[in-house]
């Protein structure tokens, strides 16, 4: 299980999937933090570890931690802007894979719940209706026995989105501490596709990335 009590970022190296002149496209690993915490000791993180190849390598988005999967990562300022636009405005398209501990009541449907930070409780995230609107799309891939395989959409990019949207349909994420799901020895939820248009060409971009689980 990795946690932020005791960061022990796994060894395996960041695998590169795509590389130009404007955006790099890499697969993080579980248990390795996307940027640096705050604790010298969680400086090693996958922004710095693509540095080491890539030196004017840019964080545009983020996955947790726990996370593994997509990301994309600009070389310029102007693409790193060009890039958040994207995101901001959900022109970037991302789906997940989860396991989930629990039957899904429904074969397909969506959750749109406000989010916002349980500050007592903090970094978990909770329901309220004061919070910011959060909408996922969920699709059951195949009913096991002890659970379920689903096709995860965000729609929204809120932090933990996926985590409490499930929790919330009574089916936490296999290896979600933080939120109840059974134990595992990783969190099971994955980037596993990632669709932009390249913000210099204007080119439709997709990246697949078959989840480890």
């Amino acid at each position: 299980m990795h946690t932020l009590d005791d960061y022990t970022p796994p060894q395996e190296p960041v695998a590169v999937l795509h590389a130009d002149e404007a955006l790099l496209v890499v697969a993080k690993p579980a248990g390795l933090l996307a940027v640096p915490g705050r604790l010298p000791e969680m400086q090693d993180c996958l922004i710095h570890r693509v540095q080491q190849q890539y030196p004017d390598a840019l964080v545009v988005h983020r996955l947790d931690m726990a996370t593994s999967g997509l990301m994309v990562l600009a070389r310029s300022l102007a693409v790193q802007r060009a890039l958040s636009e994207a995101f901001a405005s959900r022109a970037v398209s991302k789906q997940y894979v989860a396991l989930l501990d629990g039957q899904l009541p429904d074969e397909a449907g969506s959750v749109a719940l406000p989010l916002m930070s349980d500050w007592l409780r903090r970094p978990r995230q909770k329901v309220d209706a004061a919070g910011k609107p959060a909408l996922t799309e969920y699709r059951l891939l195949q009913r096991q026995a002890d659970g379920s395989r689903v096709l995860l959409t965000p729609v929204t990019g809120r932090t933990h989105q996926l985590r409490v949207h499930m929790l919330a349909l009574g089916c936490p994420i296999v290896g979600d501490a933080l939120y109840g799901g059974r134990a595992a020895p990783r969190l099971m939820l994955h980037a596993q596709s990632l669709a932009l248009r390249h913000p210099h060409s204007d080119e439709l971009l997709q990246w697949q990335l078959a989840a480890p689980f």
